[in-house]
């Protein structure tokens, strides 16, 4: 029989839940709150909010009950603001490193580009939407207030490819991007393509006026889809890595540019399609290093077709278990480096070993950027300037950018 309690919850884990002395998880809770319910393992079910803190407020989307996409809309702006400069001084804290913050810059409303949809078949069509809290449960959400308005527009686009090629037991993973000259859609966990599927997908490219669409991994493409990146126009492969919003990825950029100004010859490191390179050969020489040949291909085909920009050269290489090694670095007067989650640990050490006067630290993830920056503050550099993005508004995601000087 479960037992009731009450407790007061004293601060959020990493994924937003409540968490009271024990510990015990309360999903949907925040700081200084009293609640009740029954326990249920370590959790705290089915809470009833005794006392509610001030930061509390009415989830501006409908959906937020339900919709597992979003997992702080019940907090005040403020709060998520305060909350996730926490996260961030609390890693840096655990490294023993301290440096100013210089605030936060949150992308606003319907902003976000890029989204992966799940869809299902249903025995009356389909549903196409976000899952469901703590579910795998498909959820429709018309009028999400996360996506652009041409995302939101897309849902049926997802639906119909649900019930054209989705199993009843299967489930689709959609992910749209707008672009310039339209959605770019790229389809994974969907049956086996033939002659007649692929003339069906065809169809309903047209029907939905697609720049491209990706099914596994055969594209149909009936424009380019094509990304403005500074003064360069950049066509992704499919699902490539993209900033969610514009809004982000300028702050990140004008956090970047700051670093390296007066750096005229700097090595550009998990360049991705190449969201700092290109704008920054603007003003210095990039040679750009990506694991994924495609996106390679990709930025090296923007650049040679732009004006006005300085050299770019590129390279293929996996910079986890073959990084740039110092004398491959020396010639550099500035380095940007964004890695995914797990971070950089390997091509930092080898950072570490050379005297480059400027580097721009990219970050997803506050522990490891925390790991990887101590390294080069223990190696001669110094933070001089530490922002906080937040692209993905509502959730427990954030960005950093840090400059490092060792002038």
């Amino acid at each position: 029989m479960s037992e009731a309690m009450r407790v007061t919850v004293e601060r959020l884990g990493h994924k937003g839940d409540g968490i009271a002395p024990g510990p015990v998880f309360v999903p949907g809770i925040l700081p200084g709150e009293e609640v009740e319910g029954l326990m249920d393992g370590d959790t705290l079910s089915a809470p009833k909010i005794v006392t509610p803190s001030v930061d509390r407020v009415a989830p501006p989307c409908r959906h937020a009950k339900a919709c597992g996409g979003c997992q702080l809309q019940h907090a005040s702006d403020g709060f998520v603001e305060g909350w996730k400069l926490d996260v961030v001084r609390r890693a840096l804290d655990a490294q023993g490193i301290e440096t100013p913050i210089d605030g936060i810059a949150t992308s606003p409303r319907q902003s976000r580009r890029r989204a992966t949809f799940s869809a299902k078949r249903t025995k009356k069509g389909a549903l196409a939407g976000f899952h469901q809290k703590g579910s795998d449960v498909v959820i429709d959400v018309p009028d999400c207030l996360l996506v652009t308005t041409a995302l939101n527009a897309a849902l049926p686009m997802v639906q119909a490819l649900a019930v054209l090629g989705a199993s009843r037991k299967g489930e689709l993973s959609v992910t749209v991007t707008e672009t310039r000259t339209g959605l770019d859609v790229a389809v994974t966990g969907g049956k086996e393509i033939d002659t007649q599927f692929r003339s069906d997908l065809a169809d309903l490219a047209r029907a939905h006026d697609l720049a491209r669409l990706t099914w596994e991994d055969e594209s149909l493409t009936r424009r380019p889809p094509i990304l403005a990146i500074g003064k360069a126009e950049v066509t992704p492969p499919p699902g490539a890595f993209l900033q969610a919003t514009a809004e982000g990825e300028t702050a990140l950029l004008t956090a970047v540019r700051d670093a390296l100004k007066g750096a005229s010859n700097v090595a550009d490191l998990f360049a991705g399609c190449g969201t700092f390179a290109l704008p920054l050969a603007e003003q210095a020489r990039i040679h750009a290093v990506e694991g994924e040949k495609t996106m390679v291909k990709a930025l090296d085909h923007g650049w040679r077709n732009a004006t006005g920009l300085k050299h770019v050269t590129s390279a293929a290489r996996d910079l986890f278990r073959n990084p740039l090694l110092p004398d491959e670095l020396q010639r550099f007067d500035g380095v940007v480096i964004d890695p995914p989650r797990a971070g950089a640990e390997a091509q930092i050490e080898q950072i570490a070993k050379t005297k480059i006067p400027r580097i721009a630290h990219v970050s997803c993830n506050p522990v490891t950027f925390a790991r990887d920056s101590a390294t080069l503050i223990r190696n001669g550099w110094k933070m001089t300037s530490l922002r906080v993005v937040d692209q993905f508004r509502w959730s427990t995601h954030l960005e950093l950018v840090a400059a490092f000087d060792r002038s």
